[in-house]
């Protein structure tokens, strides 16, 4: 018999160890996130956030332990499946990374265009249920450059949407954006989250984690640990 709520895991990490290059970050790392969960990941830079989410993307090798993403093995995984699973992870980055020489709408075109979306109205239509999600409808012929900086992290989140993934996975969405701005970012992940999307945030603003609290795990000295609801996140440590 599967063990309850199996059916709705779509990370499981088991006694995993993590390595960037021939440096081990984290040591028996095991986490299981359900559809729909919002997960904070904290601690220092450093301590292994952004190592353990490369791992999850595939970016870095899953050499030792077992680990499961969205149905793929990450430790038998195939070459030519990886863009596969990468369809069913969306990803956010702190500095944006978009293309600065074409607007909104282009931006989200070339990642469908990318990923094997063909047709111009399906294409079209996509974009604006994108945009509308993170309310950007009226932005979308805007170059980066015309948007703030919130505005442009809501860019990369409905890049991420794009082709209806799975699993958000978001390294530091609020690092380079002042206190409000990051507030908009983090309830419309939350908002994500209960469209049936795990979501895991990597951060280490206290403050966010603090006004919306949700399942934390901390990464410290080579560890990866559980916060329970009654511990306190020490500011000086994140």
């Amino acid at each position: 018999m599967p063990e309850p709520h199996s059916i709705d895991k779509i990370i499981e990490l088991s006694n995993c160890n993590i390595w960037q290059q021939d440096h081990l970050v984290l040591s028996d790392v095991s986490l299981s996130v359900r559809k729909g969960e919002f997960i904070y990941l904290v601690g220092k830079v450093g301590s292994g956030k952004t190592s353990l989410i490369k791992t999850l993307n595939v970016q870095l090798p899953l050499k030792e332990g077992t680990g499961t993403v969205a149905g793929y093995n990450l430790s038998e995984i195939k070459p030519r499946e990886i863009p596969y699973l990468r369809r069913k992870i969306g990803i956010v980055f702190q500095d944006f990374q978009l293309l600065i020489d074409r607007p909104v709408n282009e931006n989200l075109e070339f990642v469908l265009r990318a990923t094997g979306w063909k047709n111009k109205d399906d294409i079209e239509k996509r974009i604006s249920e994108v945009l509308e999600k993170v309310g950007l409808s009226l932005k979308g012929y805007k170059m980066p450059h015309q948007l703030s900086g919130g505005e442009q992290q809501r860019v990369v989140i409905g890049r991420a949407l794009l082709n209806n993934p799975e699993i958000i996975l978001a390294d530091e969405p609020t690092g380079n954006l002042d206190p409000e701005t990051s507030e908009g970012i983090i309830r419309l992940l939350r908002d994500i989250s209960t469209t049936g999307r795990a979501v895991i945030i990597a951060t280490h603003n206290y403050t966010i984690v603090k006004k919306f609290s949700a399942r934390t795990i901390k990464c410290e000295n080579g560890r990866m640990v559980e916060i329970r609801d009654d511990e306190e996140i020490e500011l000086e440590q994140l």
